[in-house]
């Protein structure tokens, strides 16, 4: 397990009675750097959207918490958010949760001169991901894509 994949792994654990005692879930934890900065992550969810109070609630616990155990030695900037409306979908429950939806798919490299394709998520496993584009299905090699996301759709 990497230092990131660590980190993220104990948040998730420290974060488990938070979410818990504030009616949210975890939707993800990610220990990144940006520039010179790293930041630690926390997006939570609940069926009717998250707010403002939820996020501050759950940030203040977490920090609480992420001070007494003090794993992370470098300094870094913690947030709490929703994932938003068009969320990534990084692991399988997310896209177990998102089956039947429109995403968005974005590919490293391109596939008939096109690196970005949108169709309902119709199955996925640890190998490849199918989308329906109109009456077709498209099936994608997890290795090829750079992002997958719900579709906003105004």
């Amino acid at each position: 397990m990497s230092r990131r994949e660590d980190y993220e792994a104990k948040t998730e654990e420290l974060l488990k009675p938070i979410v818990a005692a504030n009616g949210v879930s975890i939707y993800d934890v990610e220990y990144v750097k940006e520039g010179s900065d790293y930041y630690l992550r926390a997006y939570i969810d609940k069926p009717e959207g998250v707010n403002i109070q939820d996020c501050e609630n759950v940030s203040r616990a977490l920090s609480d918490a992420l001070d007494r155990e003090d794993f992370i030695p470098d300094a870094y900037i913690l947030e709490v958010s929703s994932p938003g409306l068009g969320r990534t979908l990084k692991k399988d429950k997310h896209l177990q949760a998102s089956i039947g939806q429109e995403v968005e798919i974005k590919l490293f490299k391109p596939i008939d001169k096109c690196k970005e394709f949108a169709g309902t998520l119709e199955s996925f496993d640890s190998e490849v991901i199918v989308i329906k584009e109109g009456e077709t299905d498209r099936t994608f090699a997890r290795s090829d894509i750079a992002l997958i996301r719900l579709a906003l759709d105004f």
